[in-house]
């Protein structure tokens, strides 16, 4: 069973920073990749980064040198370092986490930026 903890997410002013993390239950190298999504209000969710094992990771245009996905393999914790903050990263954010081709998602955290 994969359980997926999302943490460290609340409201901003614009151009400021938050880093949400993600706490697996168990290790993160048995999953095929790993990545954070996000729904904003009225829109479909959307991929904002996502990282596989030995590869580099993929970014969403709209957070290119902004946001920053890592991963602690000690603590079992994937994160999402976000900088710069726009209103319009203002959304639900979900980790997620592919294992044996499978979906798993967590429960999501609340990331609101204000004007």
């Amino acid at each position: 069973q994969v359980q997926l903890v999302e943490s460290g997410g609340g409201l901003v002013q614009a151009g400021g920073s938050l880093r949400l993390s993600c706490a697996a239950s168990g290790s993160i190298f048995r999953f095929n990749g790993m990545g954070w999504y996000r729904r904003a209000p009225g829109k479909q969710r959307e991929s904002v980064a996502t990282i596989t094992w030995g590869a580099s990771a993929n970014y969403a245009d709209s957070v290119k040198g902004r946001f920053t996905i890592s991963s602690d393999n000690a603590k079992n914790t994937l994160y999402l370092q976000m900088n710069s903050l726009k209103p319009e990263d203002t959304a639900v954010y979900y980790c997620h986490a592919l294992h044996n081709w499978a979906d798993y998602w967590g429960q999501g955290t609340q990331v609101t930026v204000s004007s």
